[in-house]
């Protein structure tokens, strides 16, 4: 028997990482010159977007004798006008009014976009690519267009001066079903597989697992919904005359033929603006959800 010395394998030095070259520094202070203007450029825009409502509190806390000054910044502070339109309008009702009015149609608006986006994103039919563009065709046509017909239509309904007369043309948002047809499509087709072979129908596969997954989108796009119907202006004054039917309807109030009071009609713009800016900030992260995130979860 014959014994063969094999060496031992010789121990490799450990690799040692090359310093830093003093060259890298301008390509460092580069980018971070790059993010430096990035955040500047949107400090500049955020100030120029909230400027505005910034403007318009400050006007509204300003003394009915001080209306017209240009002062940034409202001094001696003053609750005159608040106290003014909550005296002069029925603030409380018009709020309530307009809120079960945008929730309405907020609600018809979104309930029509998941049955349709859900026809759309999963059922193949004969006309399916000619009525979906239909559908977008539709958000693509001017409100003015639509204007005069819808209110013909109203007023053969007998739906003048009503509510229900704002609700029912804006029944469908073309917006949200093509914002939804996305995400639908998108949807992981194994688990609408697997509610078929559990003997679900389309039906129950579309309540009991599409919509359920699908909350962060169908939040965000029911308050873009709801905010849209809140700041809806023409419309509603073209059919409702009544001026404390919505608070769109009684800010114009303050506003004639003998003089505009700006602090009331600033004032009354404020408190109108309220209840969107707490749903808002209360209901962000879904909209965040909705358009960052994609998939389940």
């Amino acid at each position: 028997m014959s014994f063969v010395m094999v060496d031992a394998p010789a121990r490799t030095a450990p690799v040692s990482t090359p310093p830093r070259e003093v060259g890298d520094a301008p390509v460092a202070s580069r980018t971070t010159g790059r993010v430096a203007t990035g955040h500047v450029v949107l400090a500049v825009l955020a100030l120029l977007s909230i400027f505005p409502v910034y403007w318009m509190f400050a006007t509204a806390f300003r003394r009915p004798e001080d209306m017209l000054s240009s002062s940034p910044i409202p001094w001696p502070l003053s609750v005159e006008n608040f106290r003014y339109v909550w005296d002069t309008i029925p603030m409380a009702s018009m709020l309530l009014n307009t809120f079960a009015m945008a929730a309405a149609m907020a609600v018809s608006q979104l309930l029509v976009a998941i049955l349709a986006a859900y026809a759309f994103a999963r059922w193949t039919f004969v006309g399916k690519q000619v009525l979906f563009m239909l559908f977008v065709g539709s958000w693509l046509v001017p409100f003015q267009v639509t204007m005069i017909p819808n209110y013909l239509l109203i007023s053969q309904m007998g739906l003048l001066d009503t509510v229900a007369g704002v609700v029912i043309p804006n029944l469908c948002s073309a917006f949200g079903v093509l914002l939804l047809r996305q995400h639908m499509e998108a949807f992981p087709t194994e688990l609408l597989d697997a509610s078929a072979m559990d003997g679900q129908s389309s039906w129950a596969t579309l309540w009991k697992v599409v919509v359920p997954n699908m909350k962060p989108a169908l939040a965000a796009l029911g308050i873009m919904l709801f905010i849209s119907a809140w700041n809806e202006y023409l419309w509603p004054a073209l059919v409702l005359r009544q001026s404390d039917a919505l608070v769109q309807i009684g800010i114009r109030s303050f506003l004639g033929a003998e003089g505009d009071n700006w602090g009331a009609v600033m004032a009354a713009s404020g408190l109108a603006c309220l209840p969107i800016f707490l749903i808002y900030l209360f209901l962000q992260r879904y909209v965040v959800d909705a358009f960052v995130r994609s998939g389940l979860k």
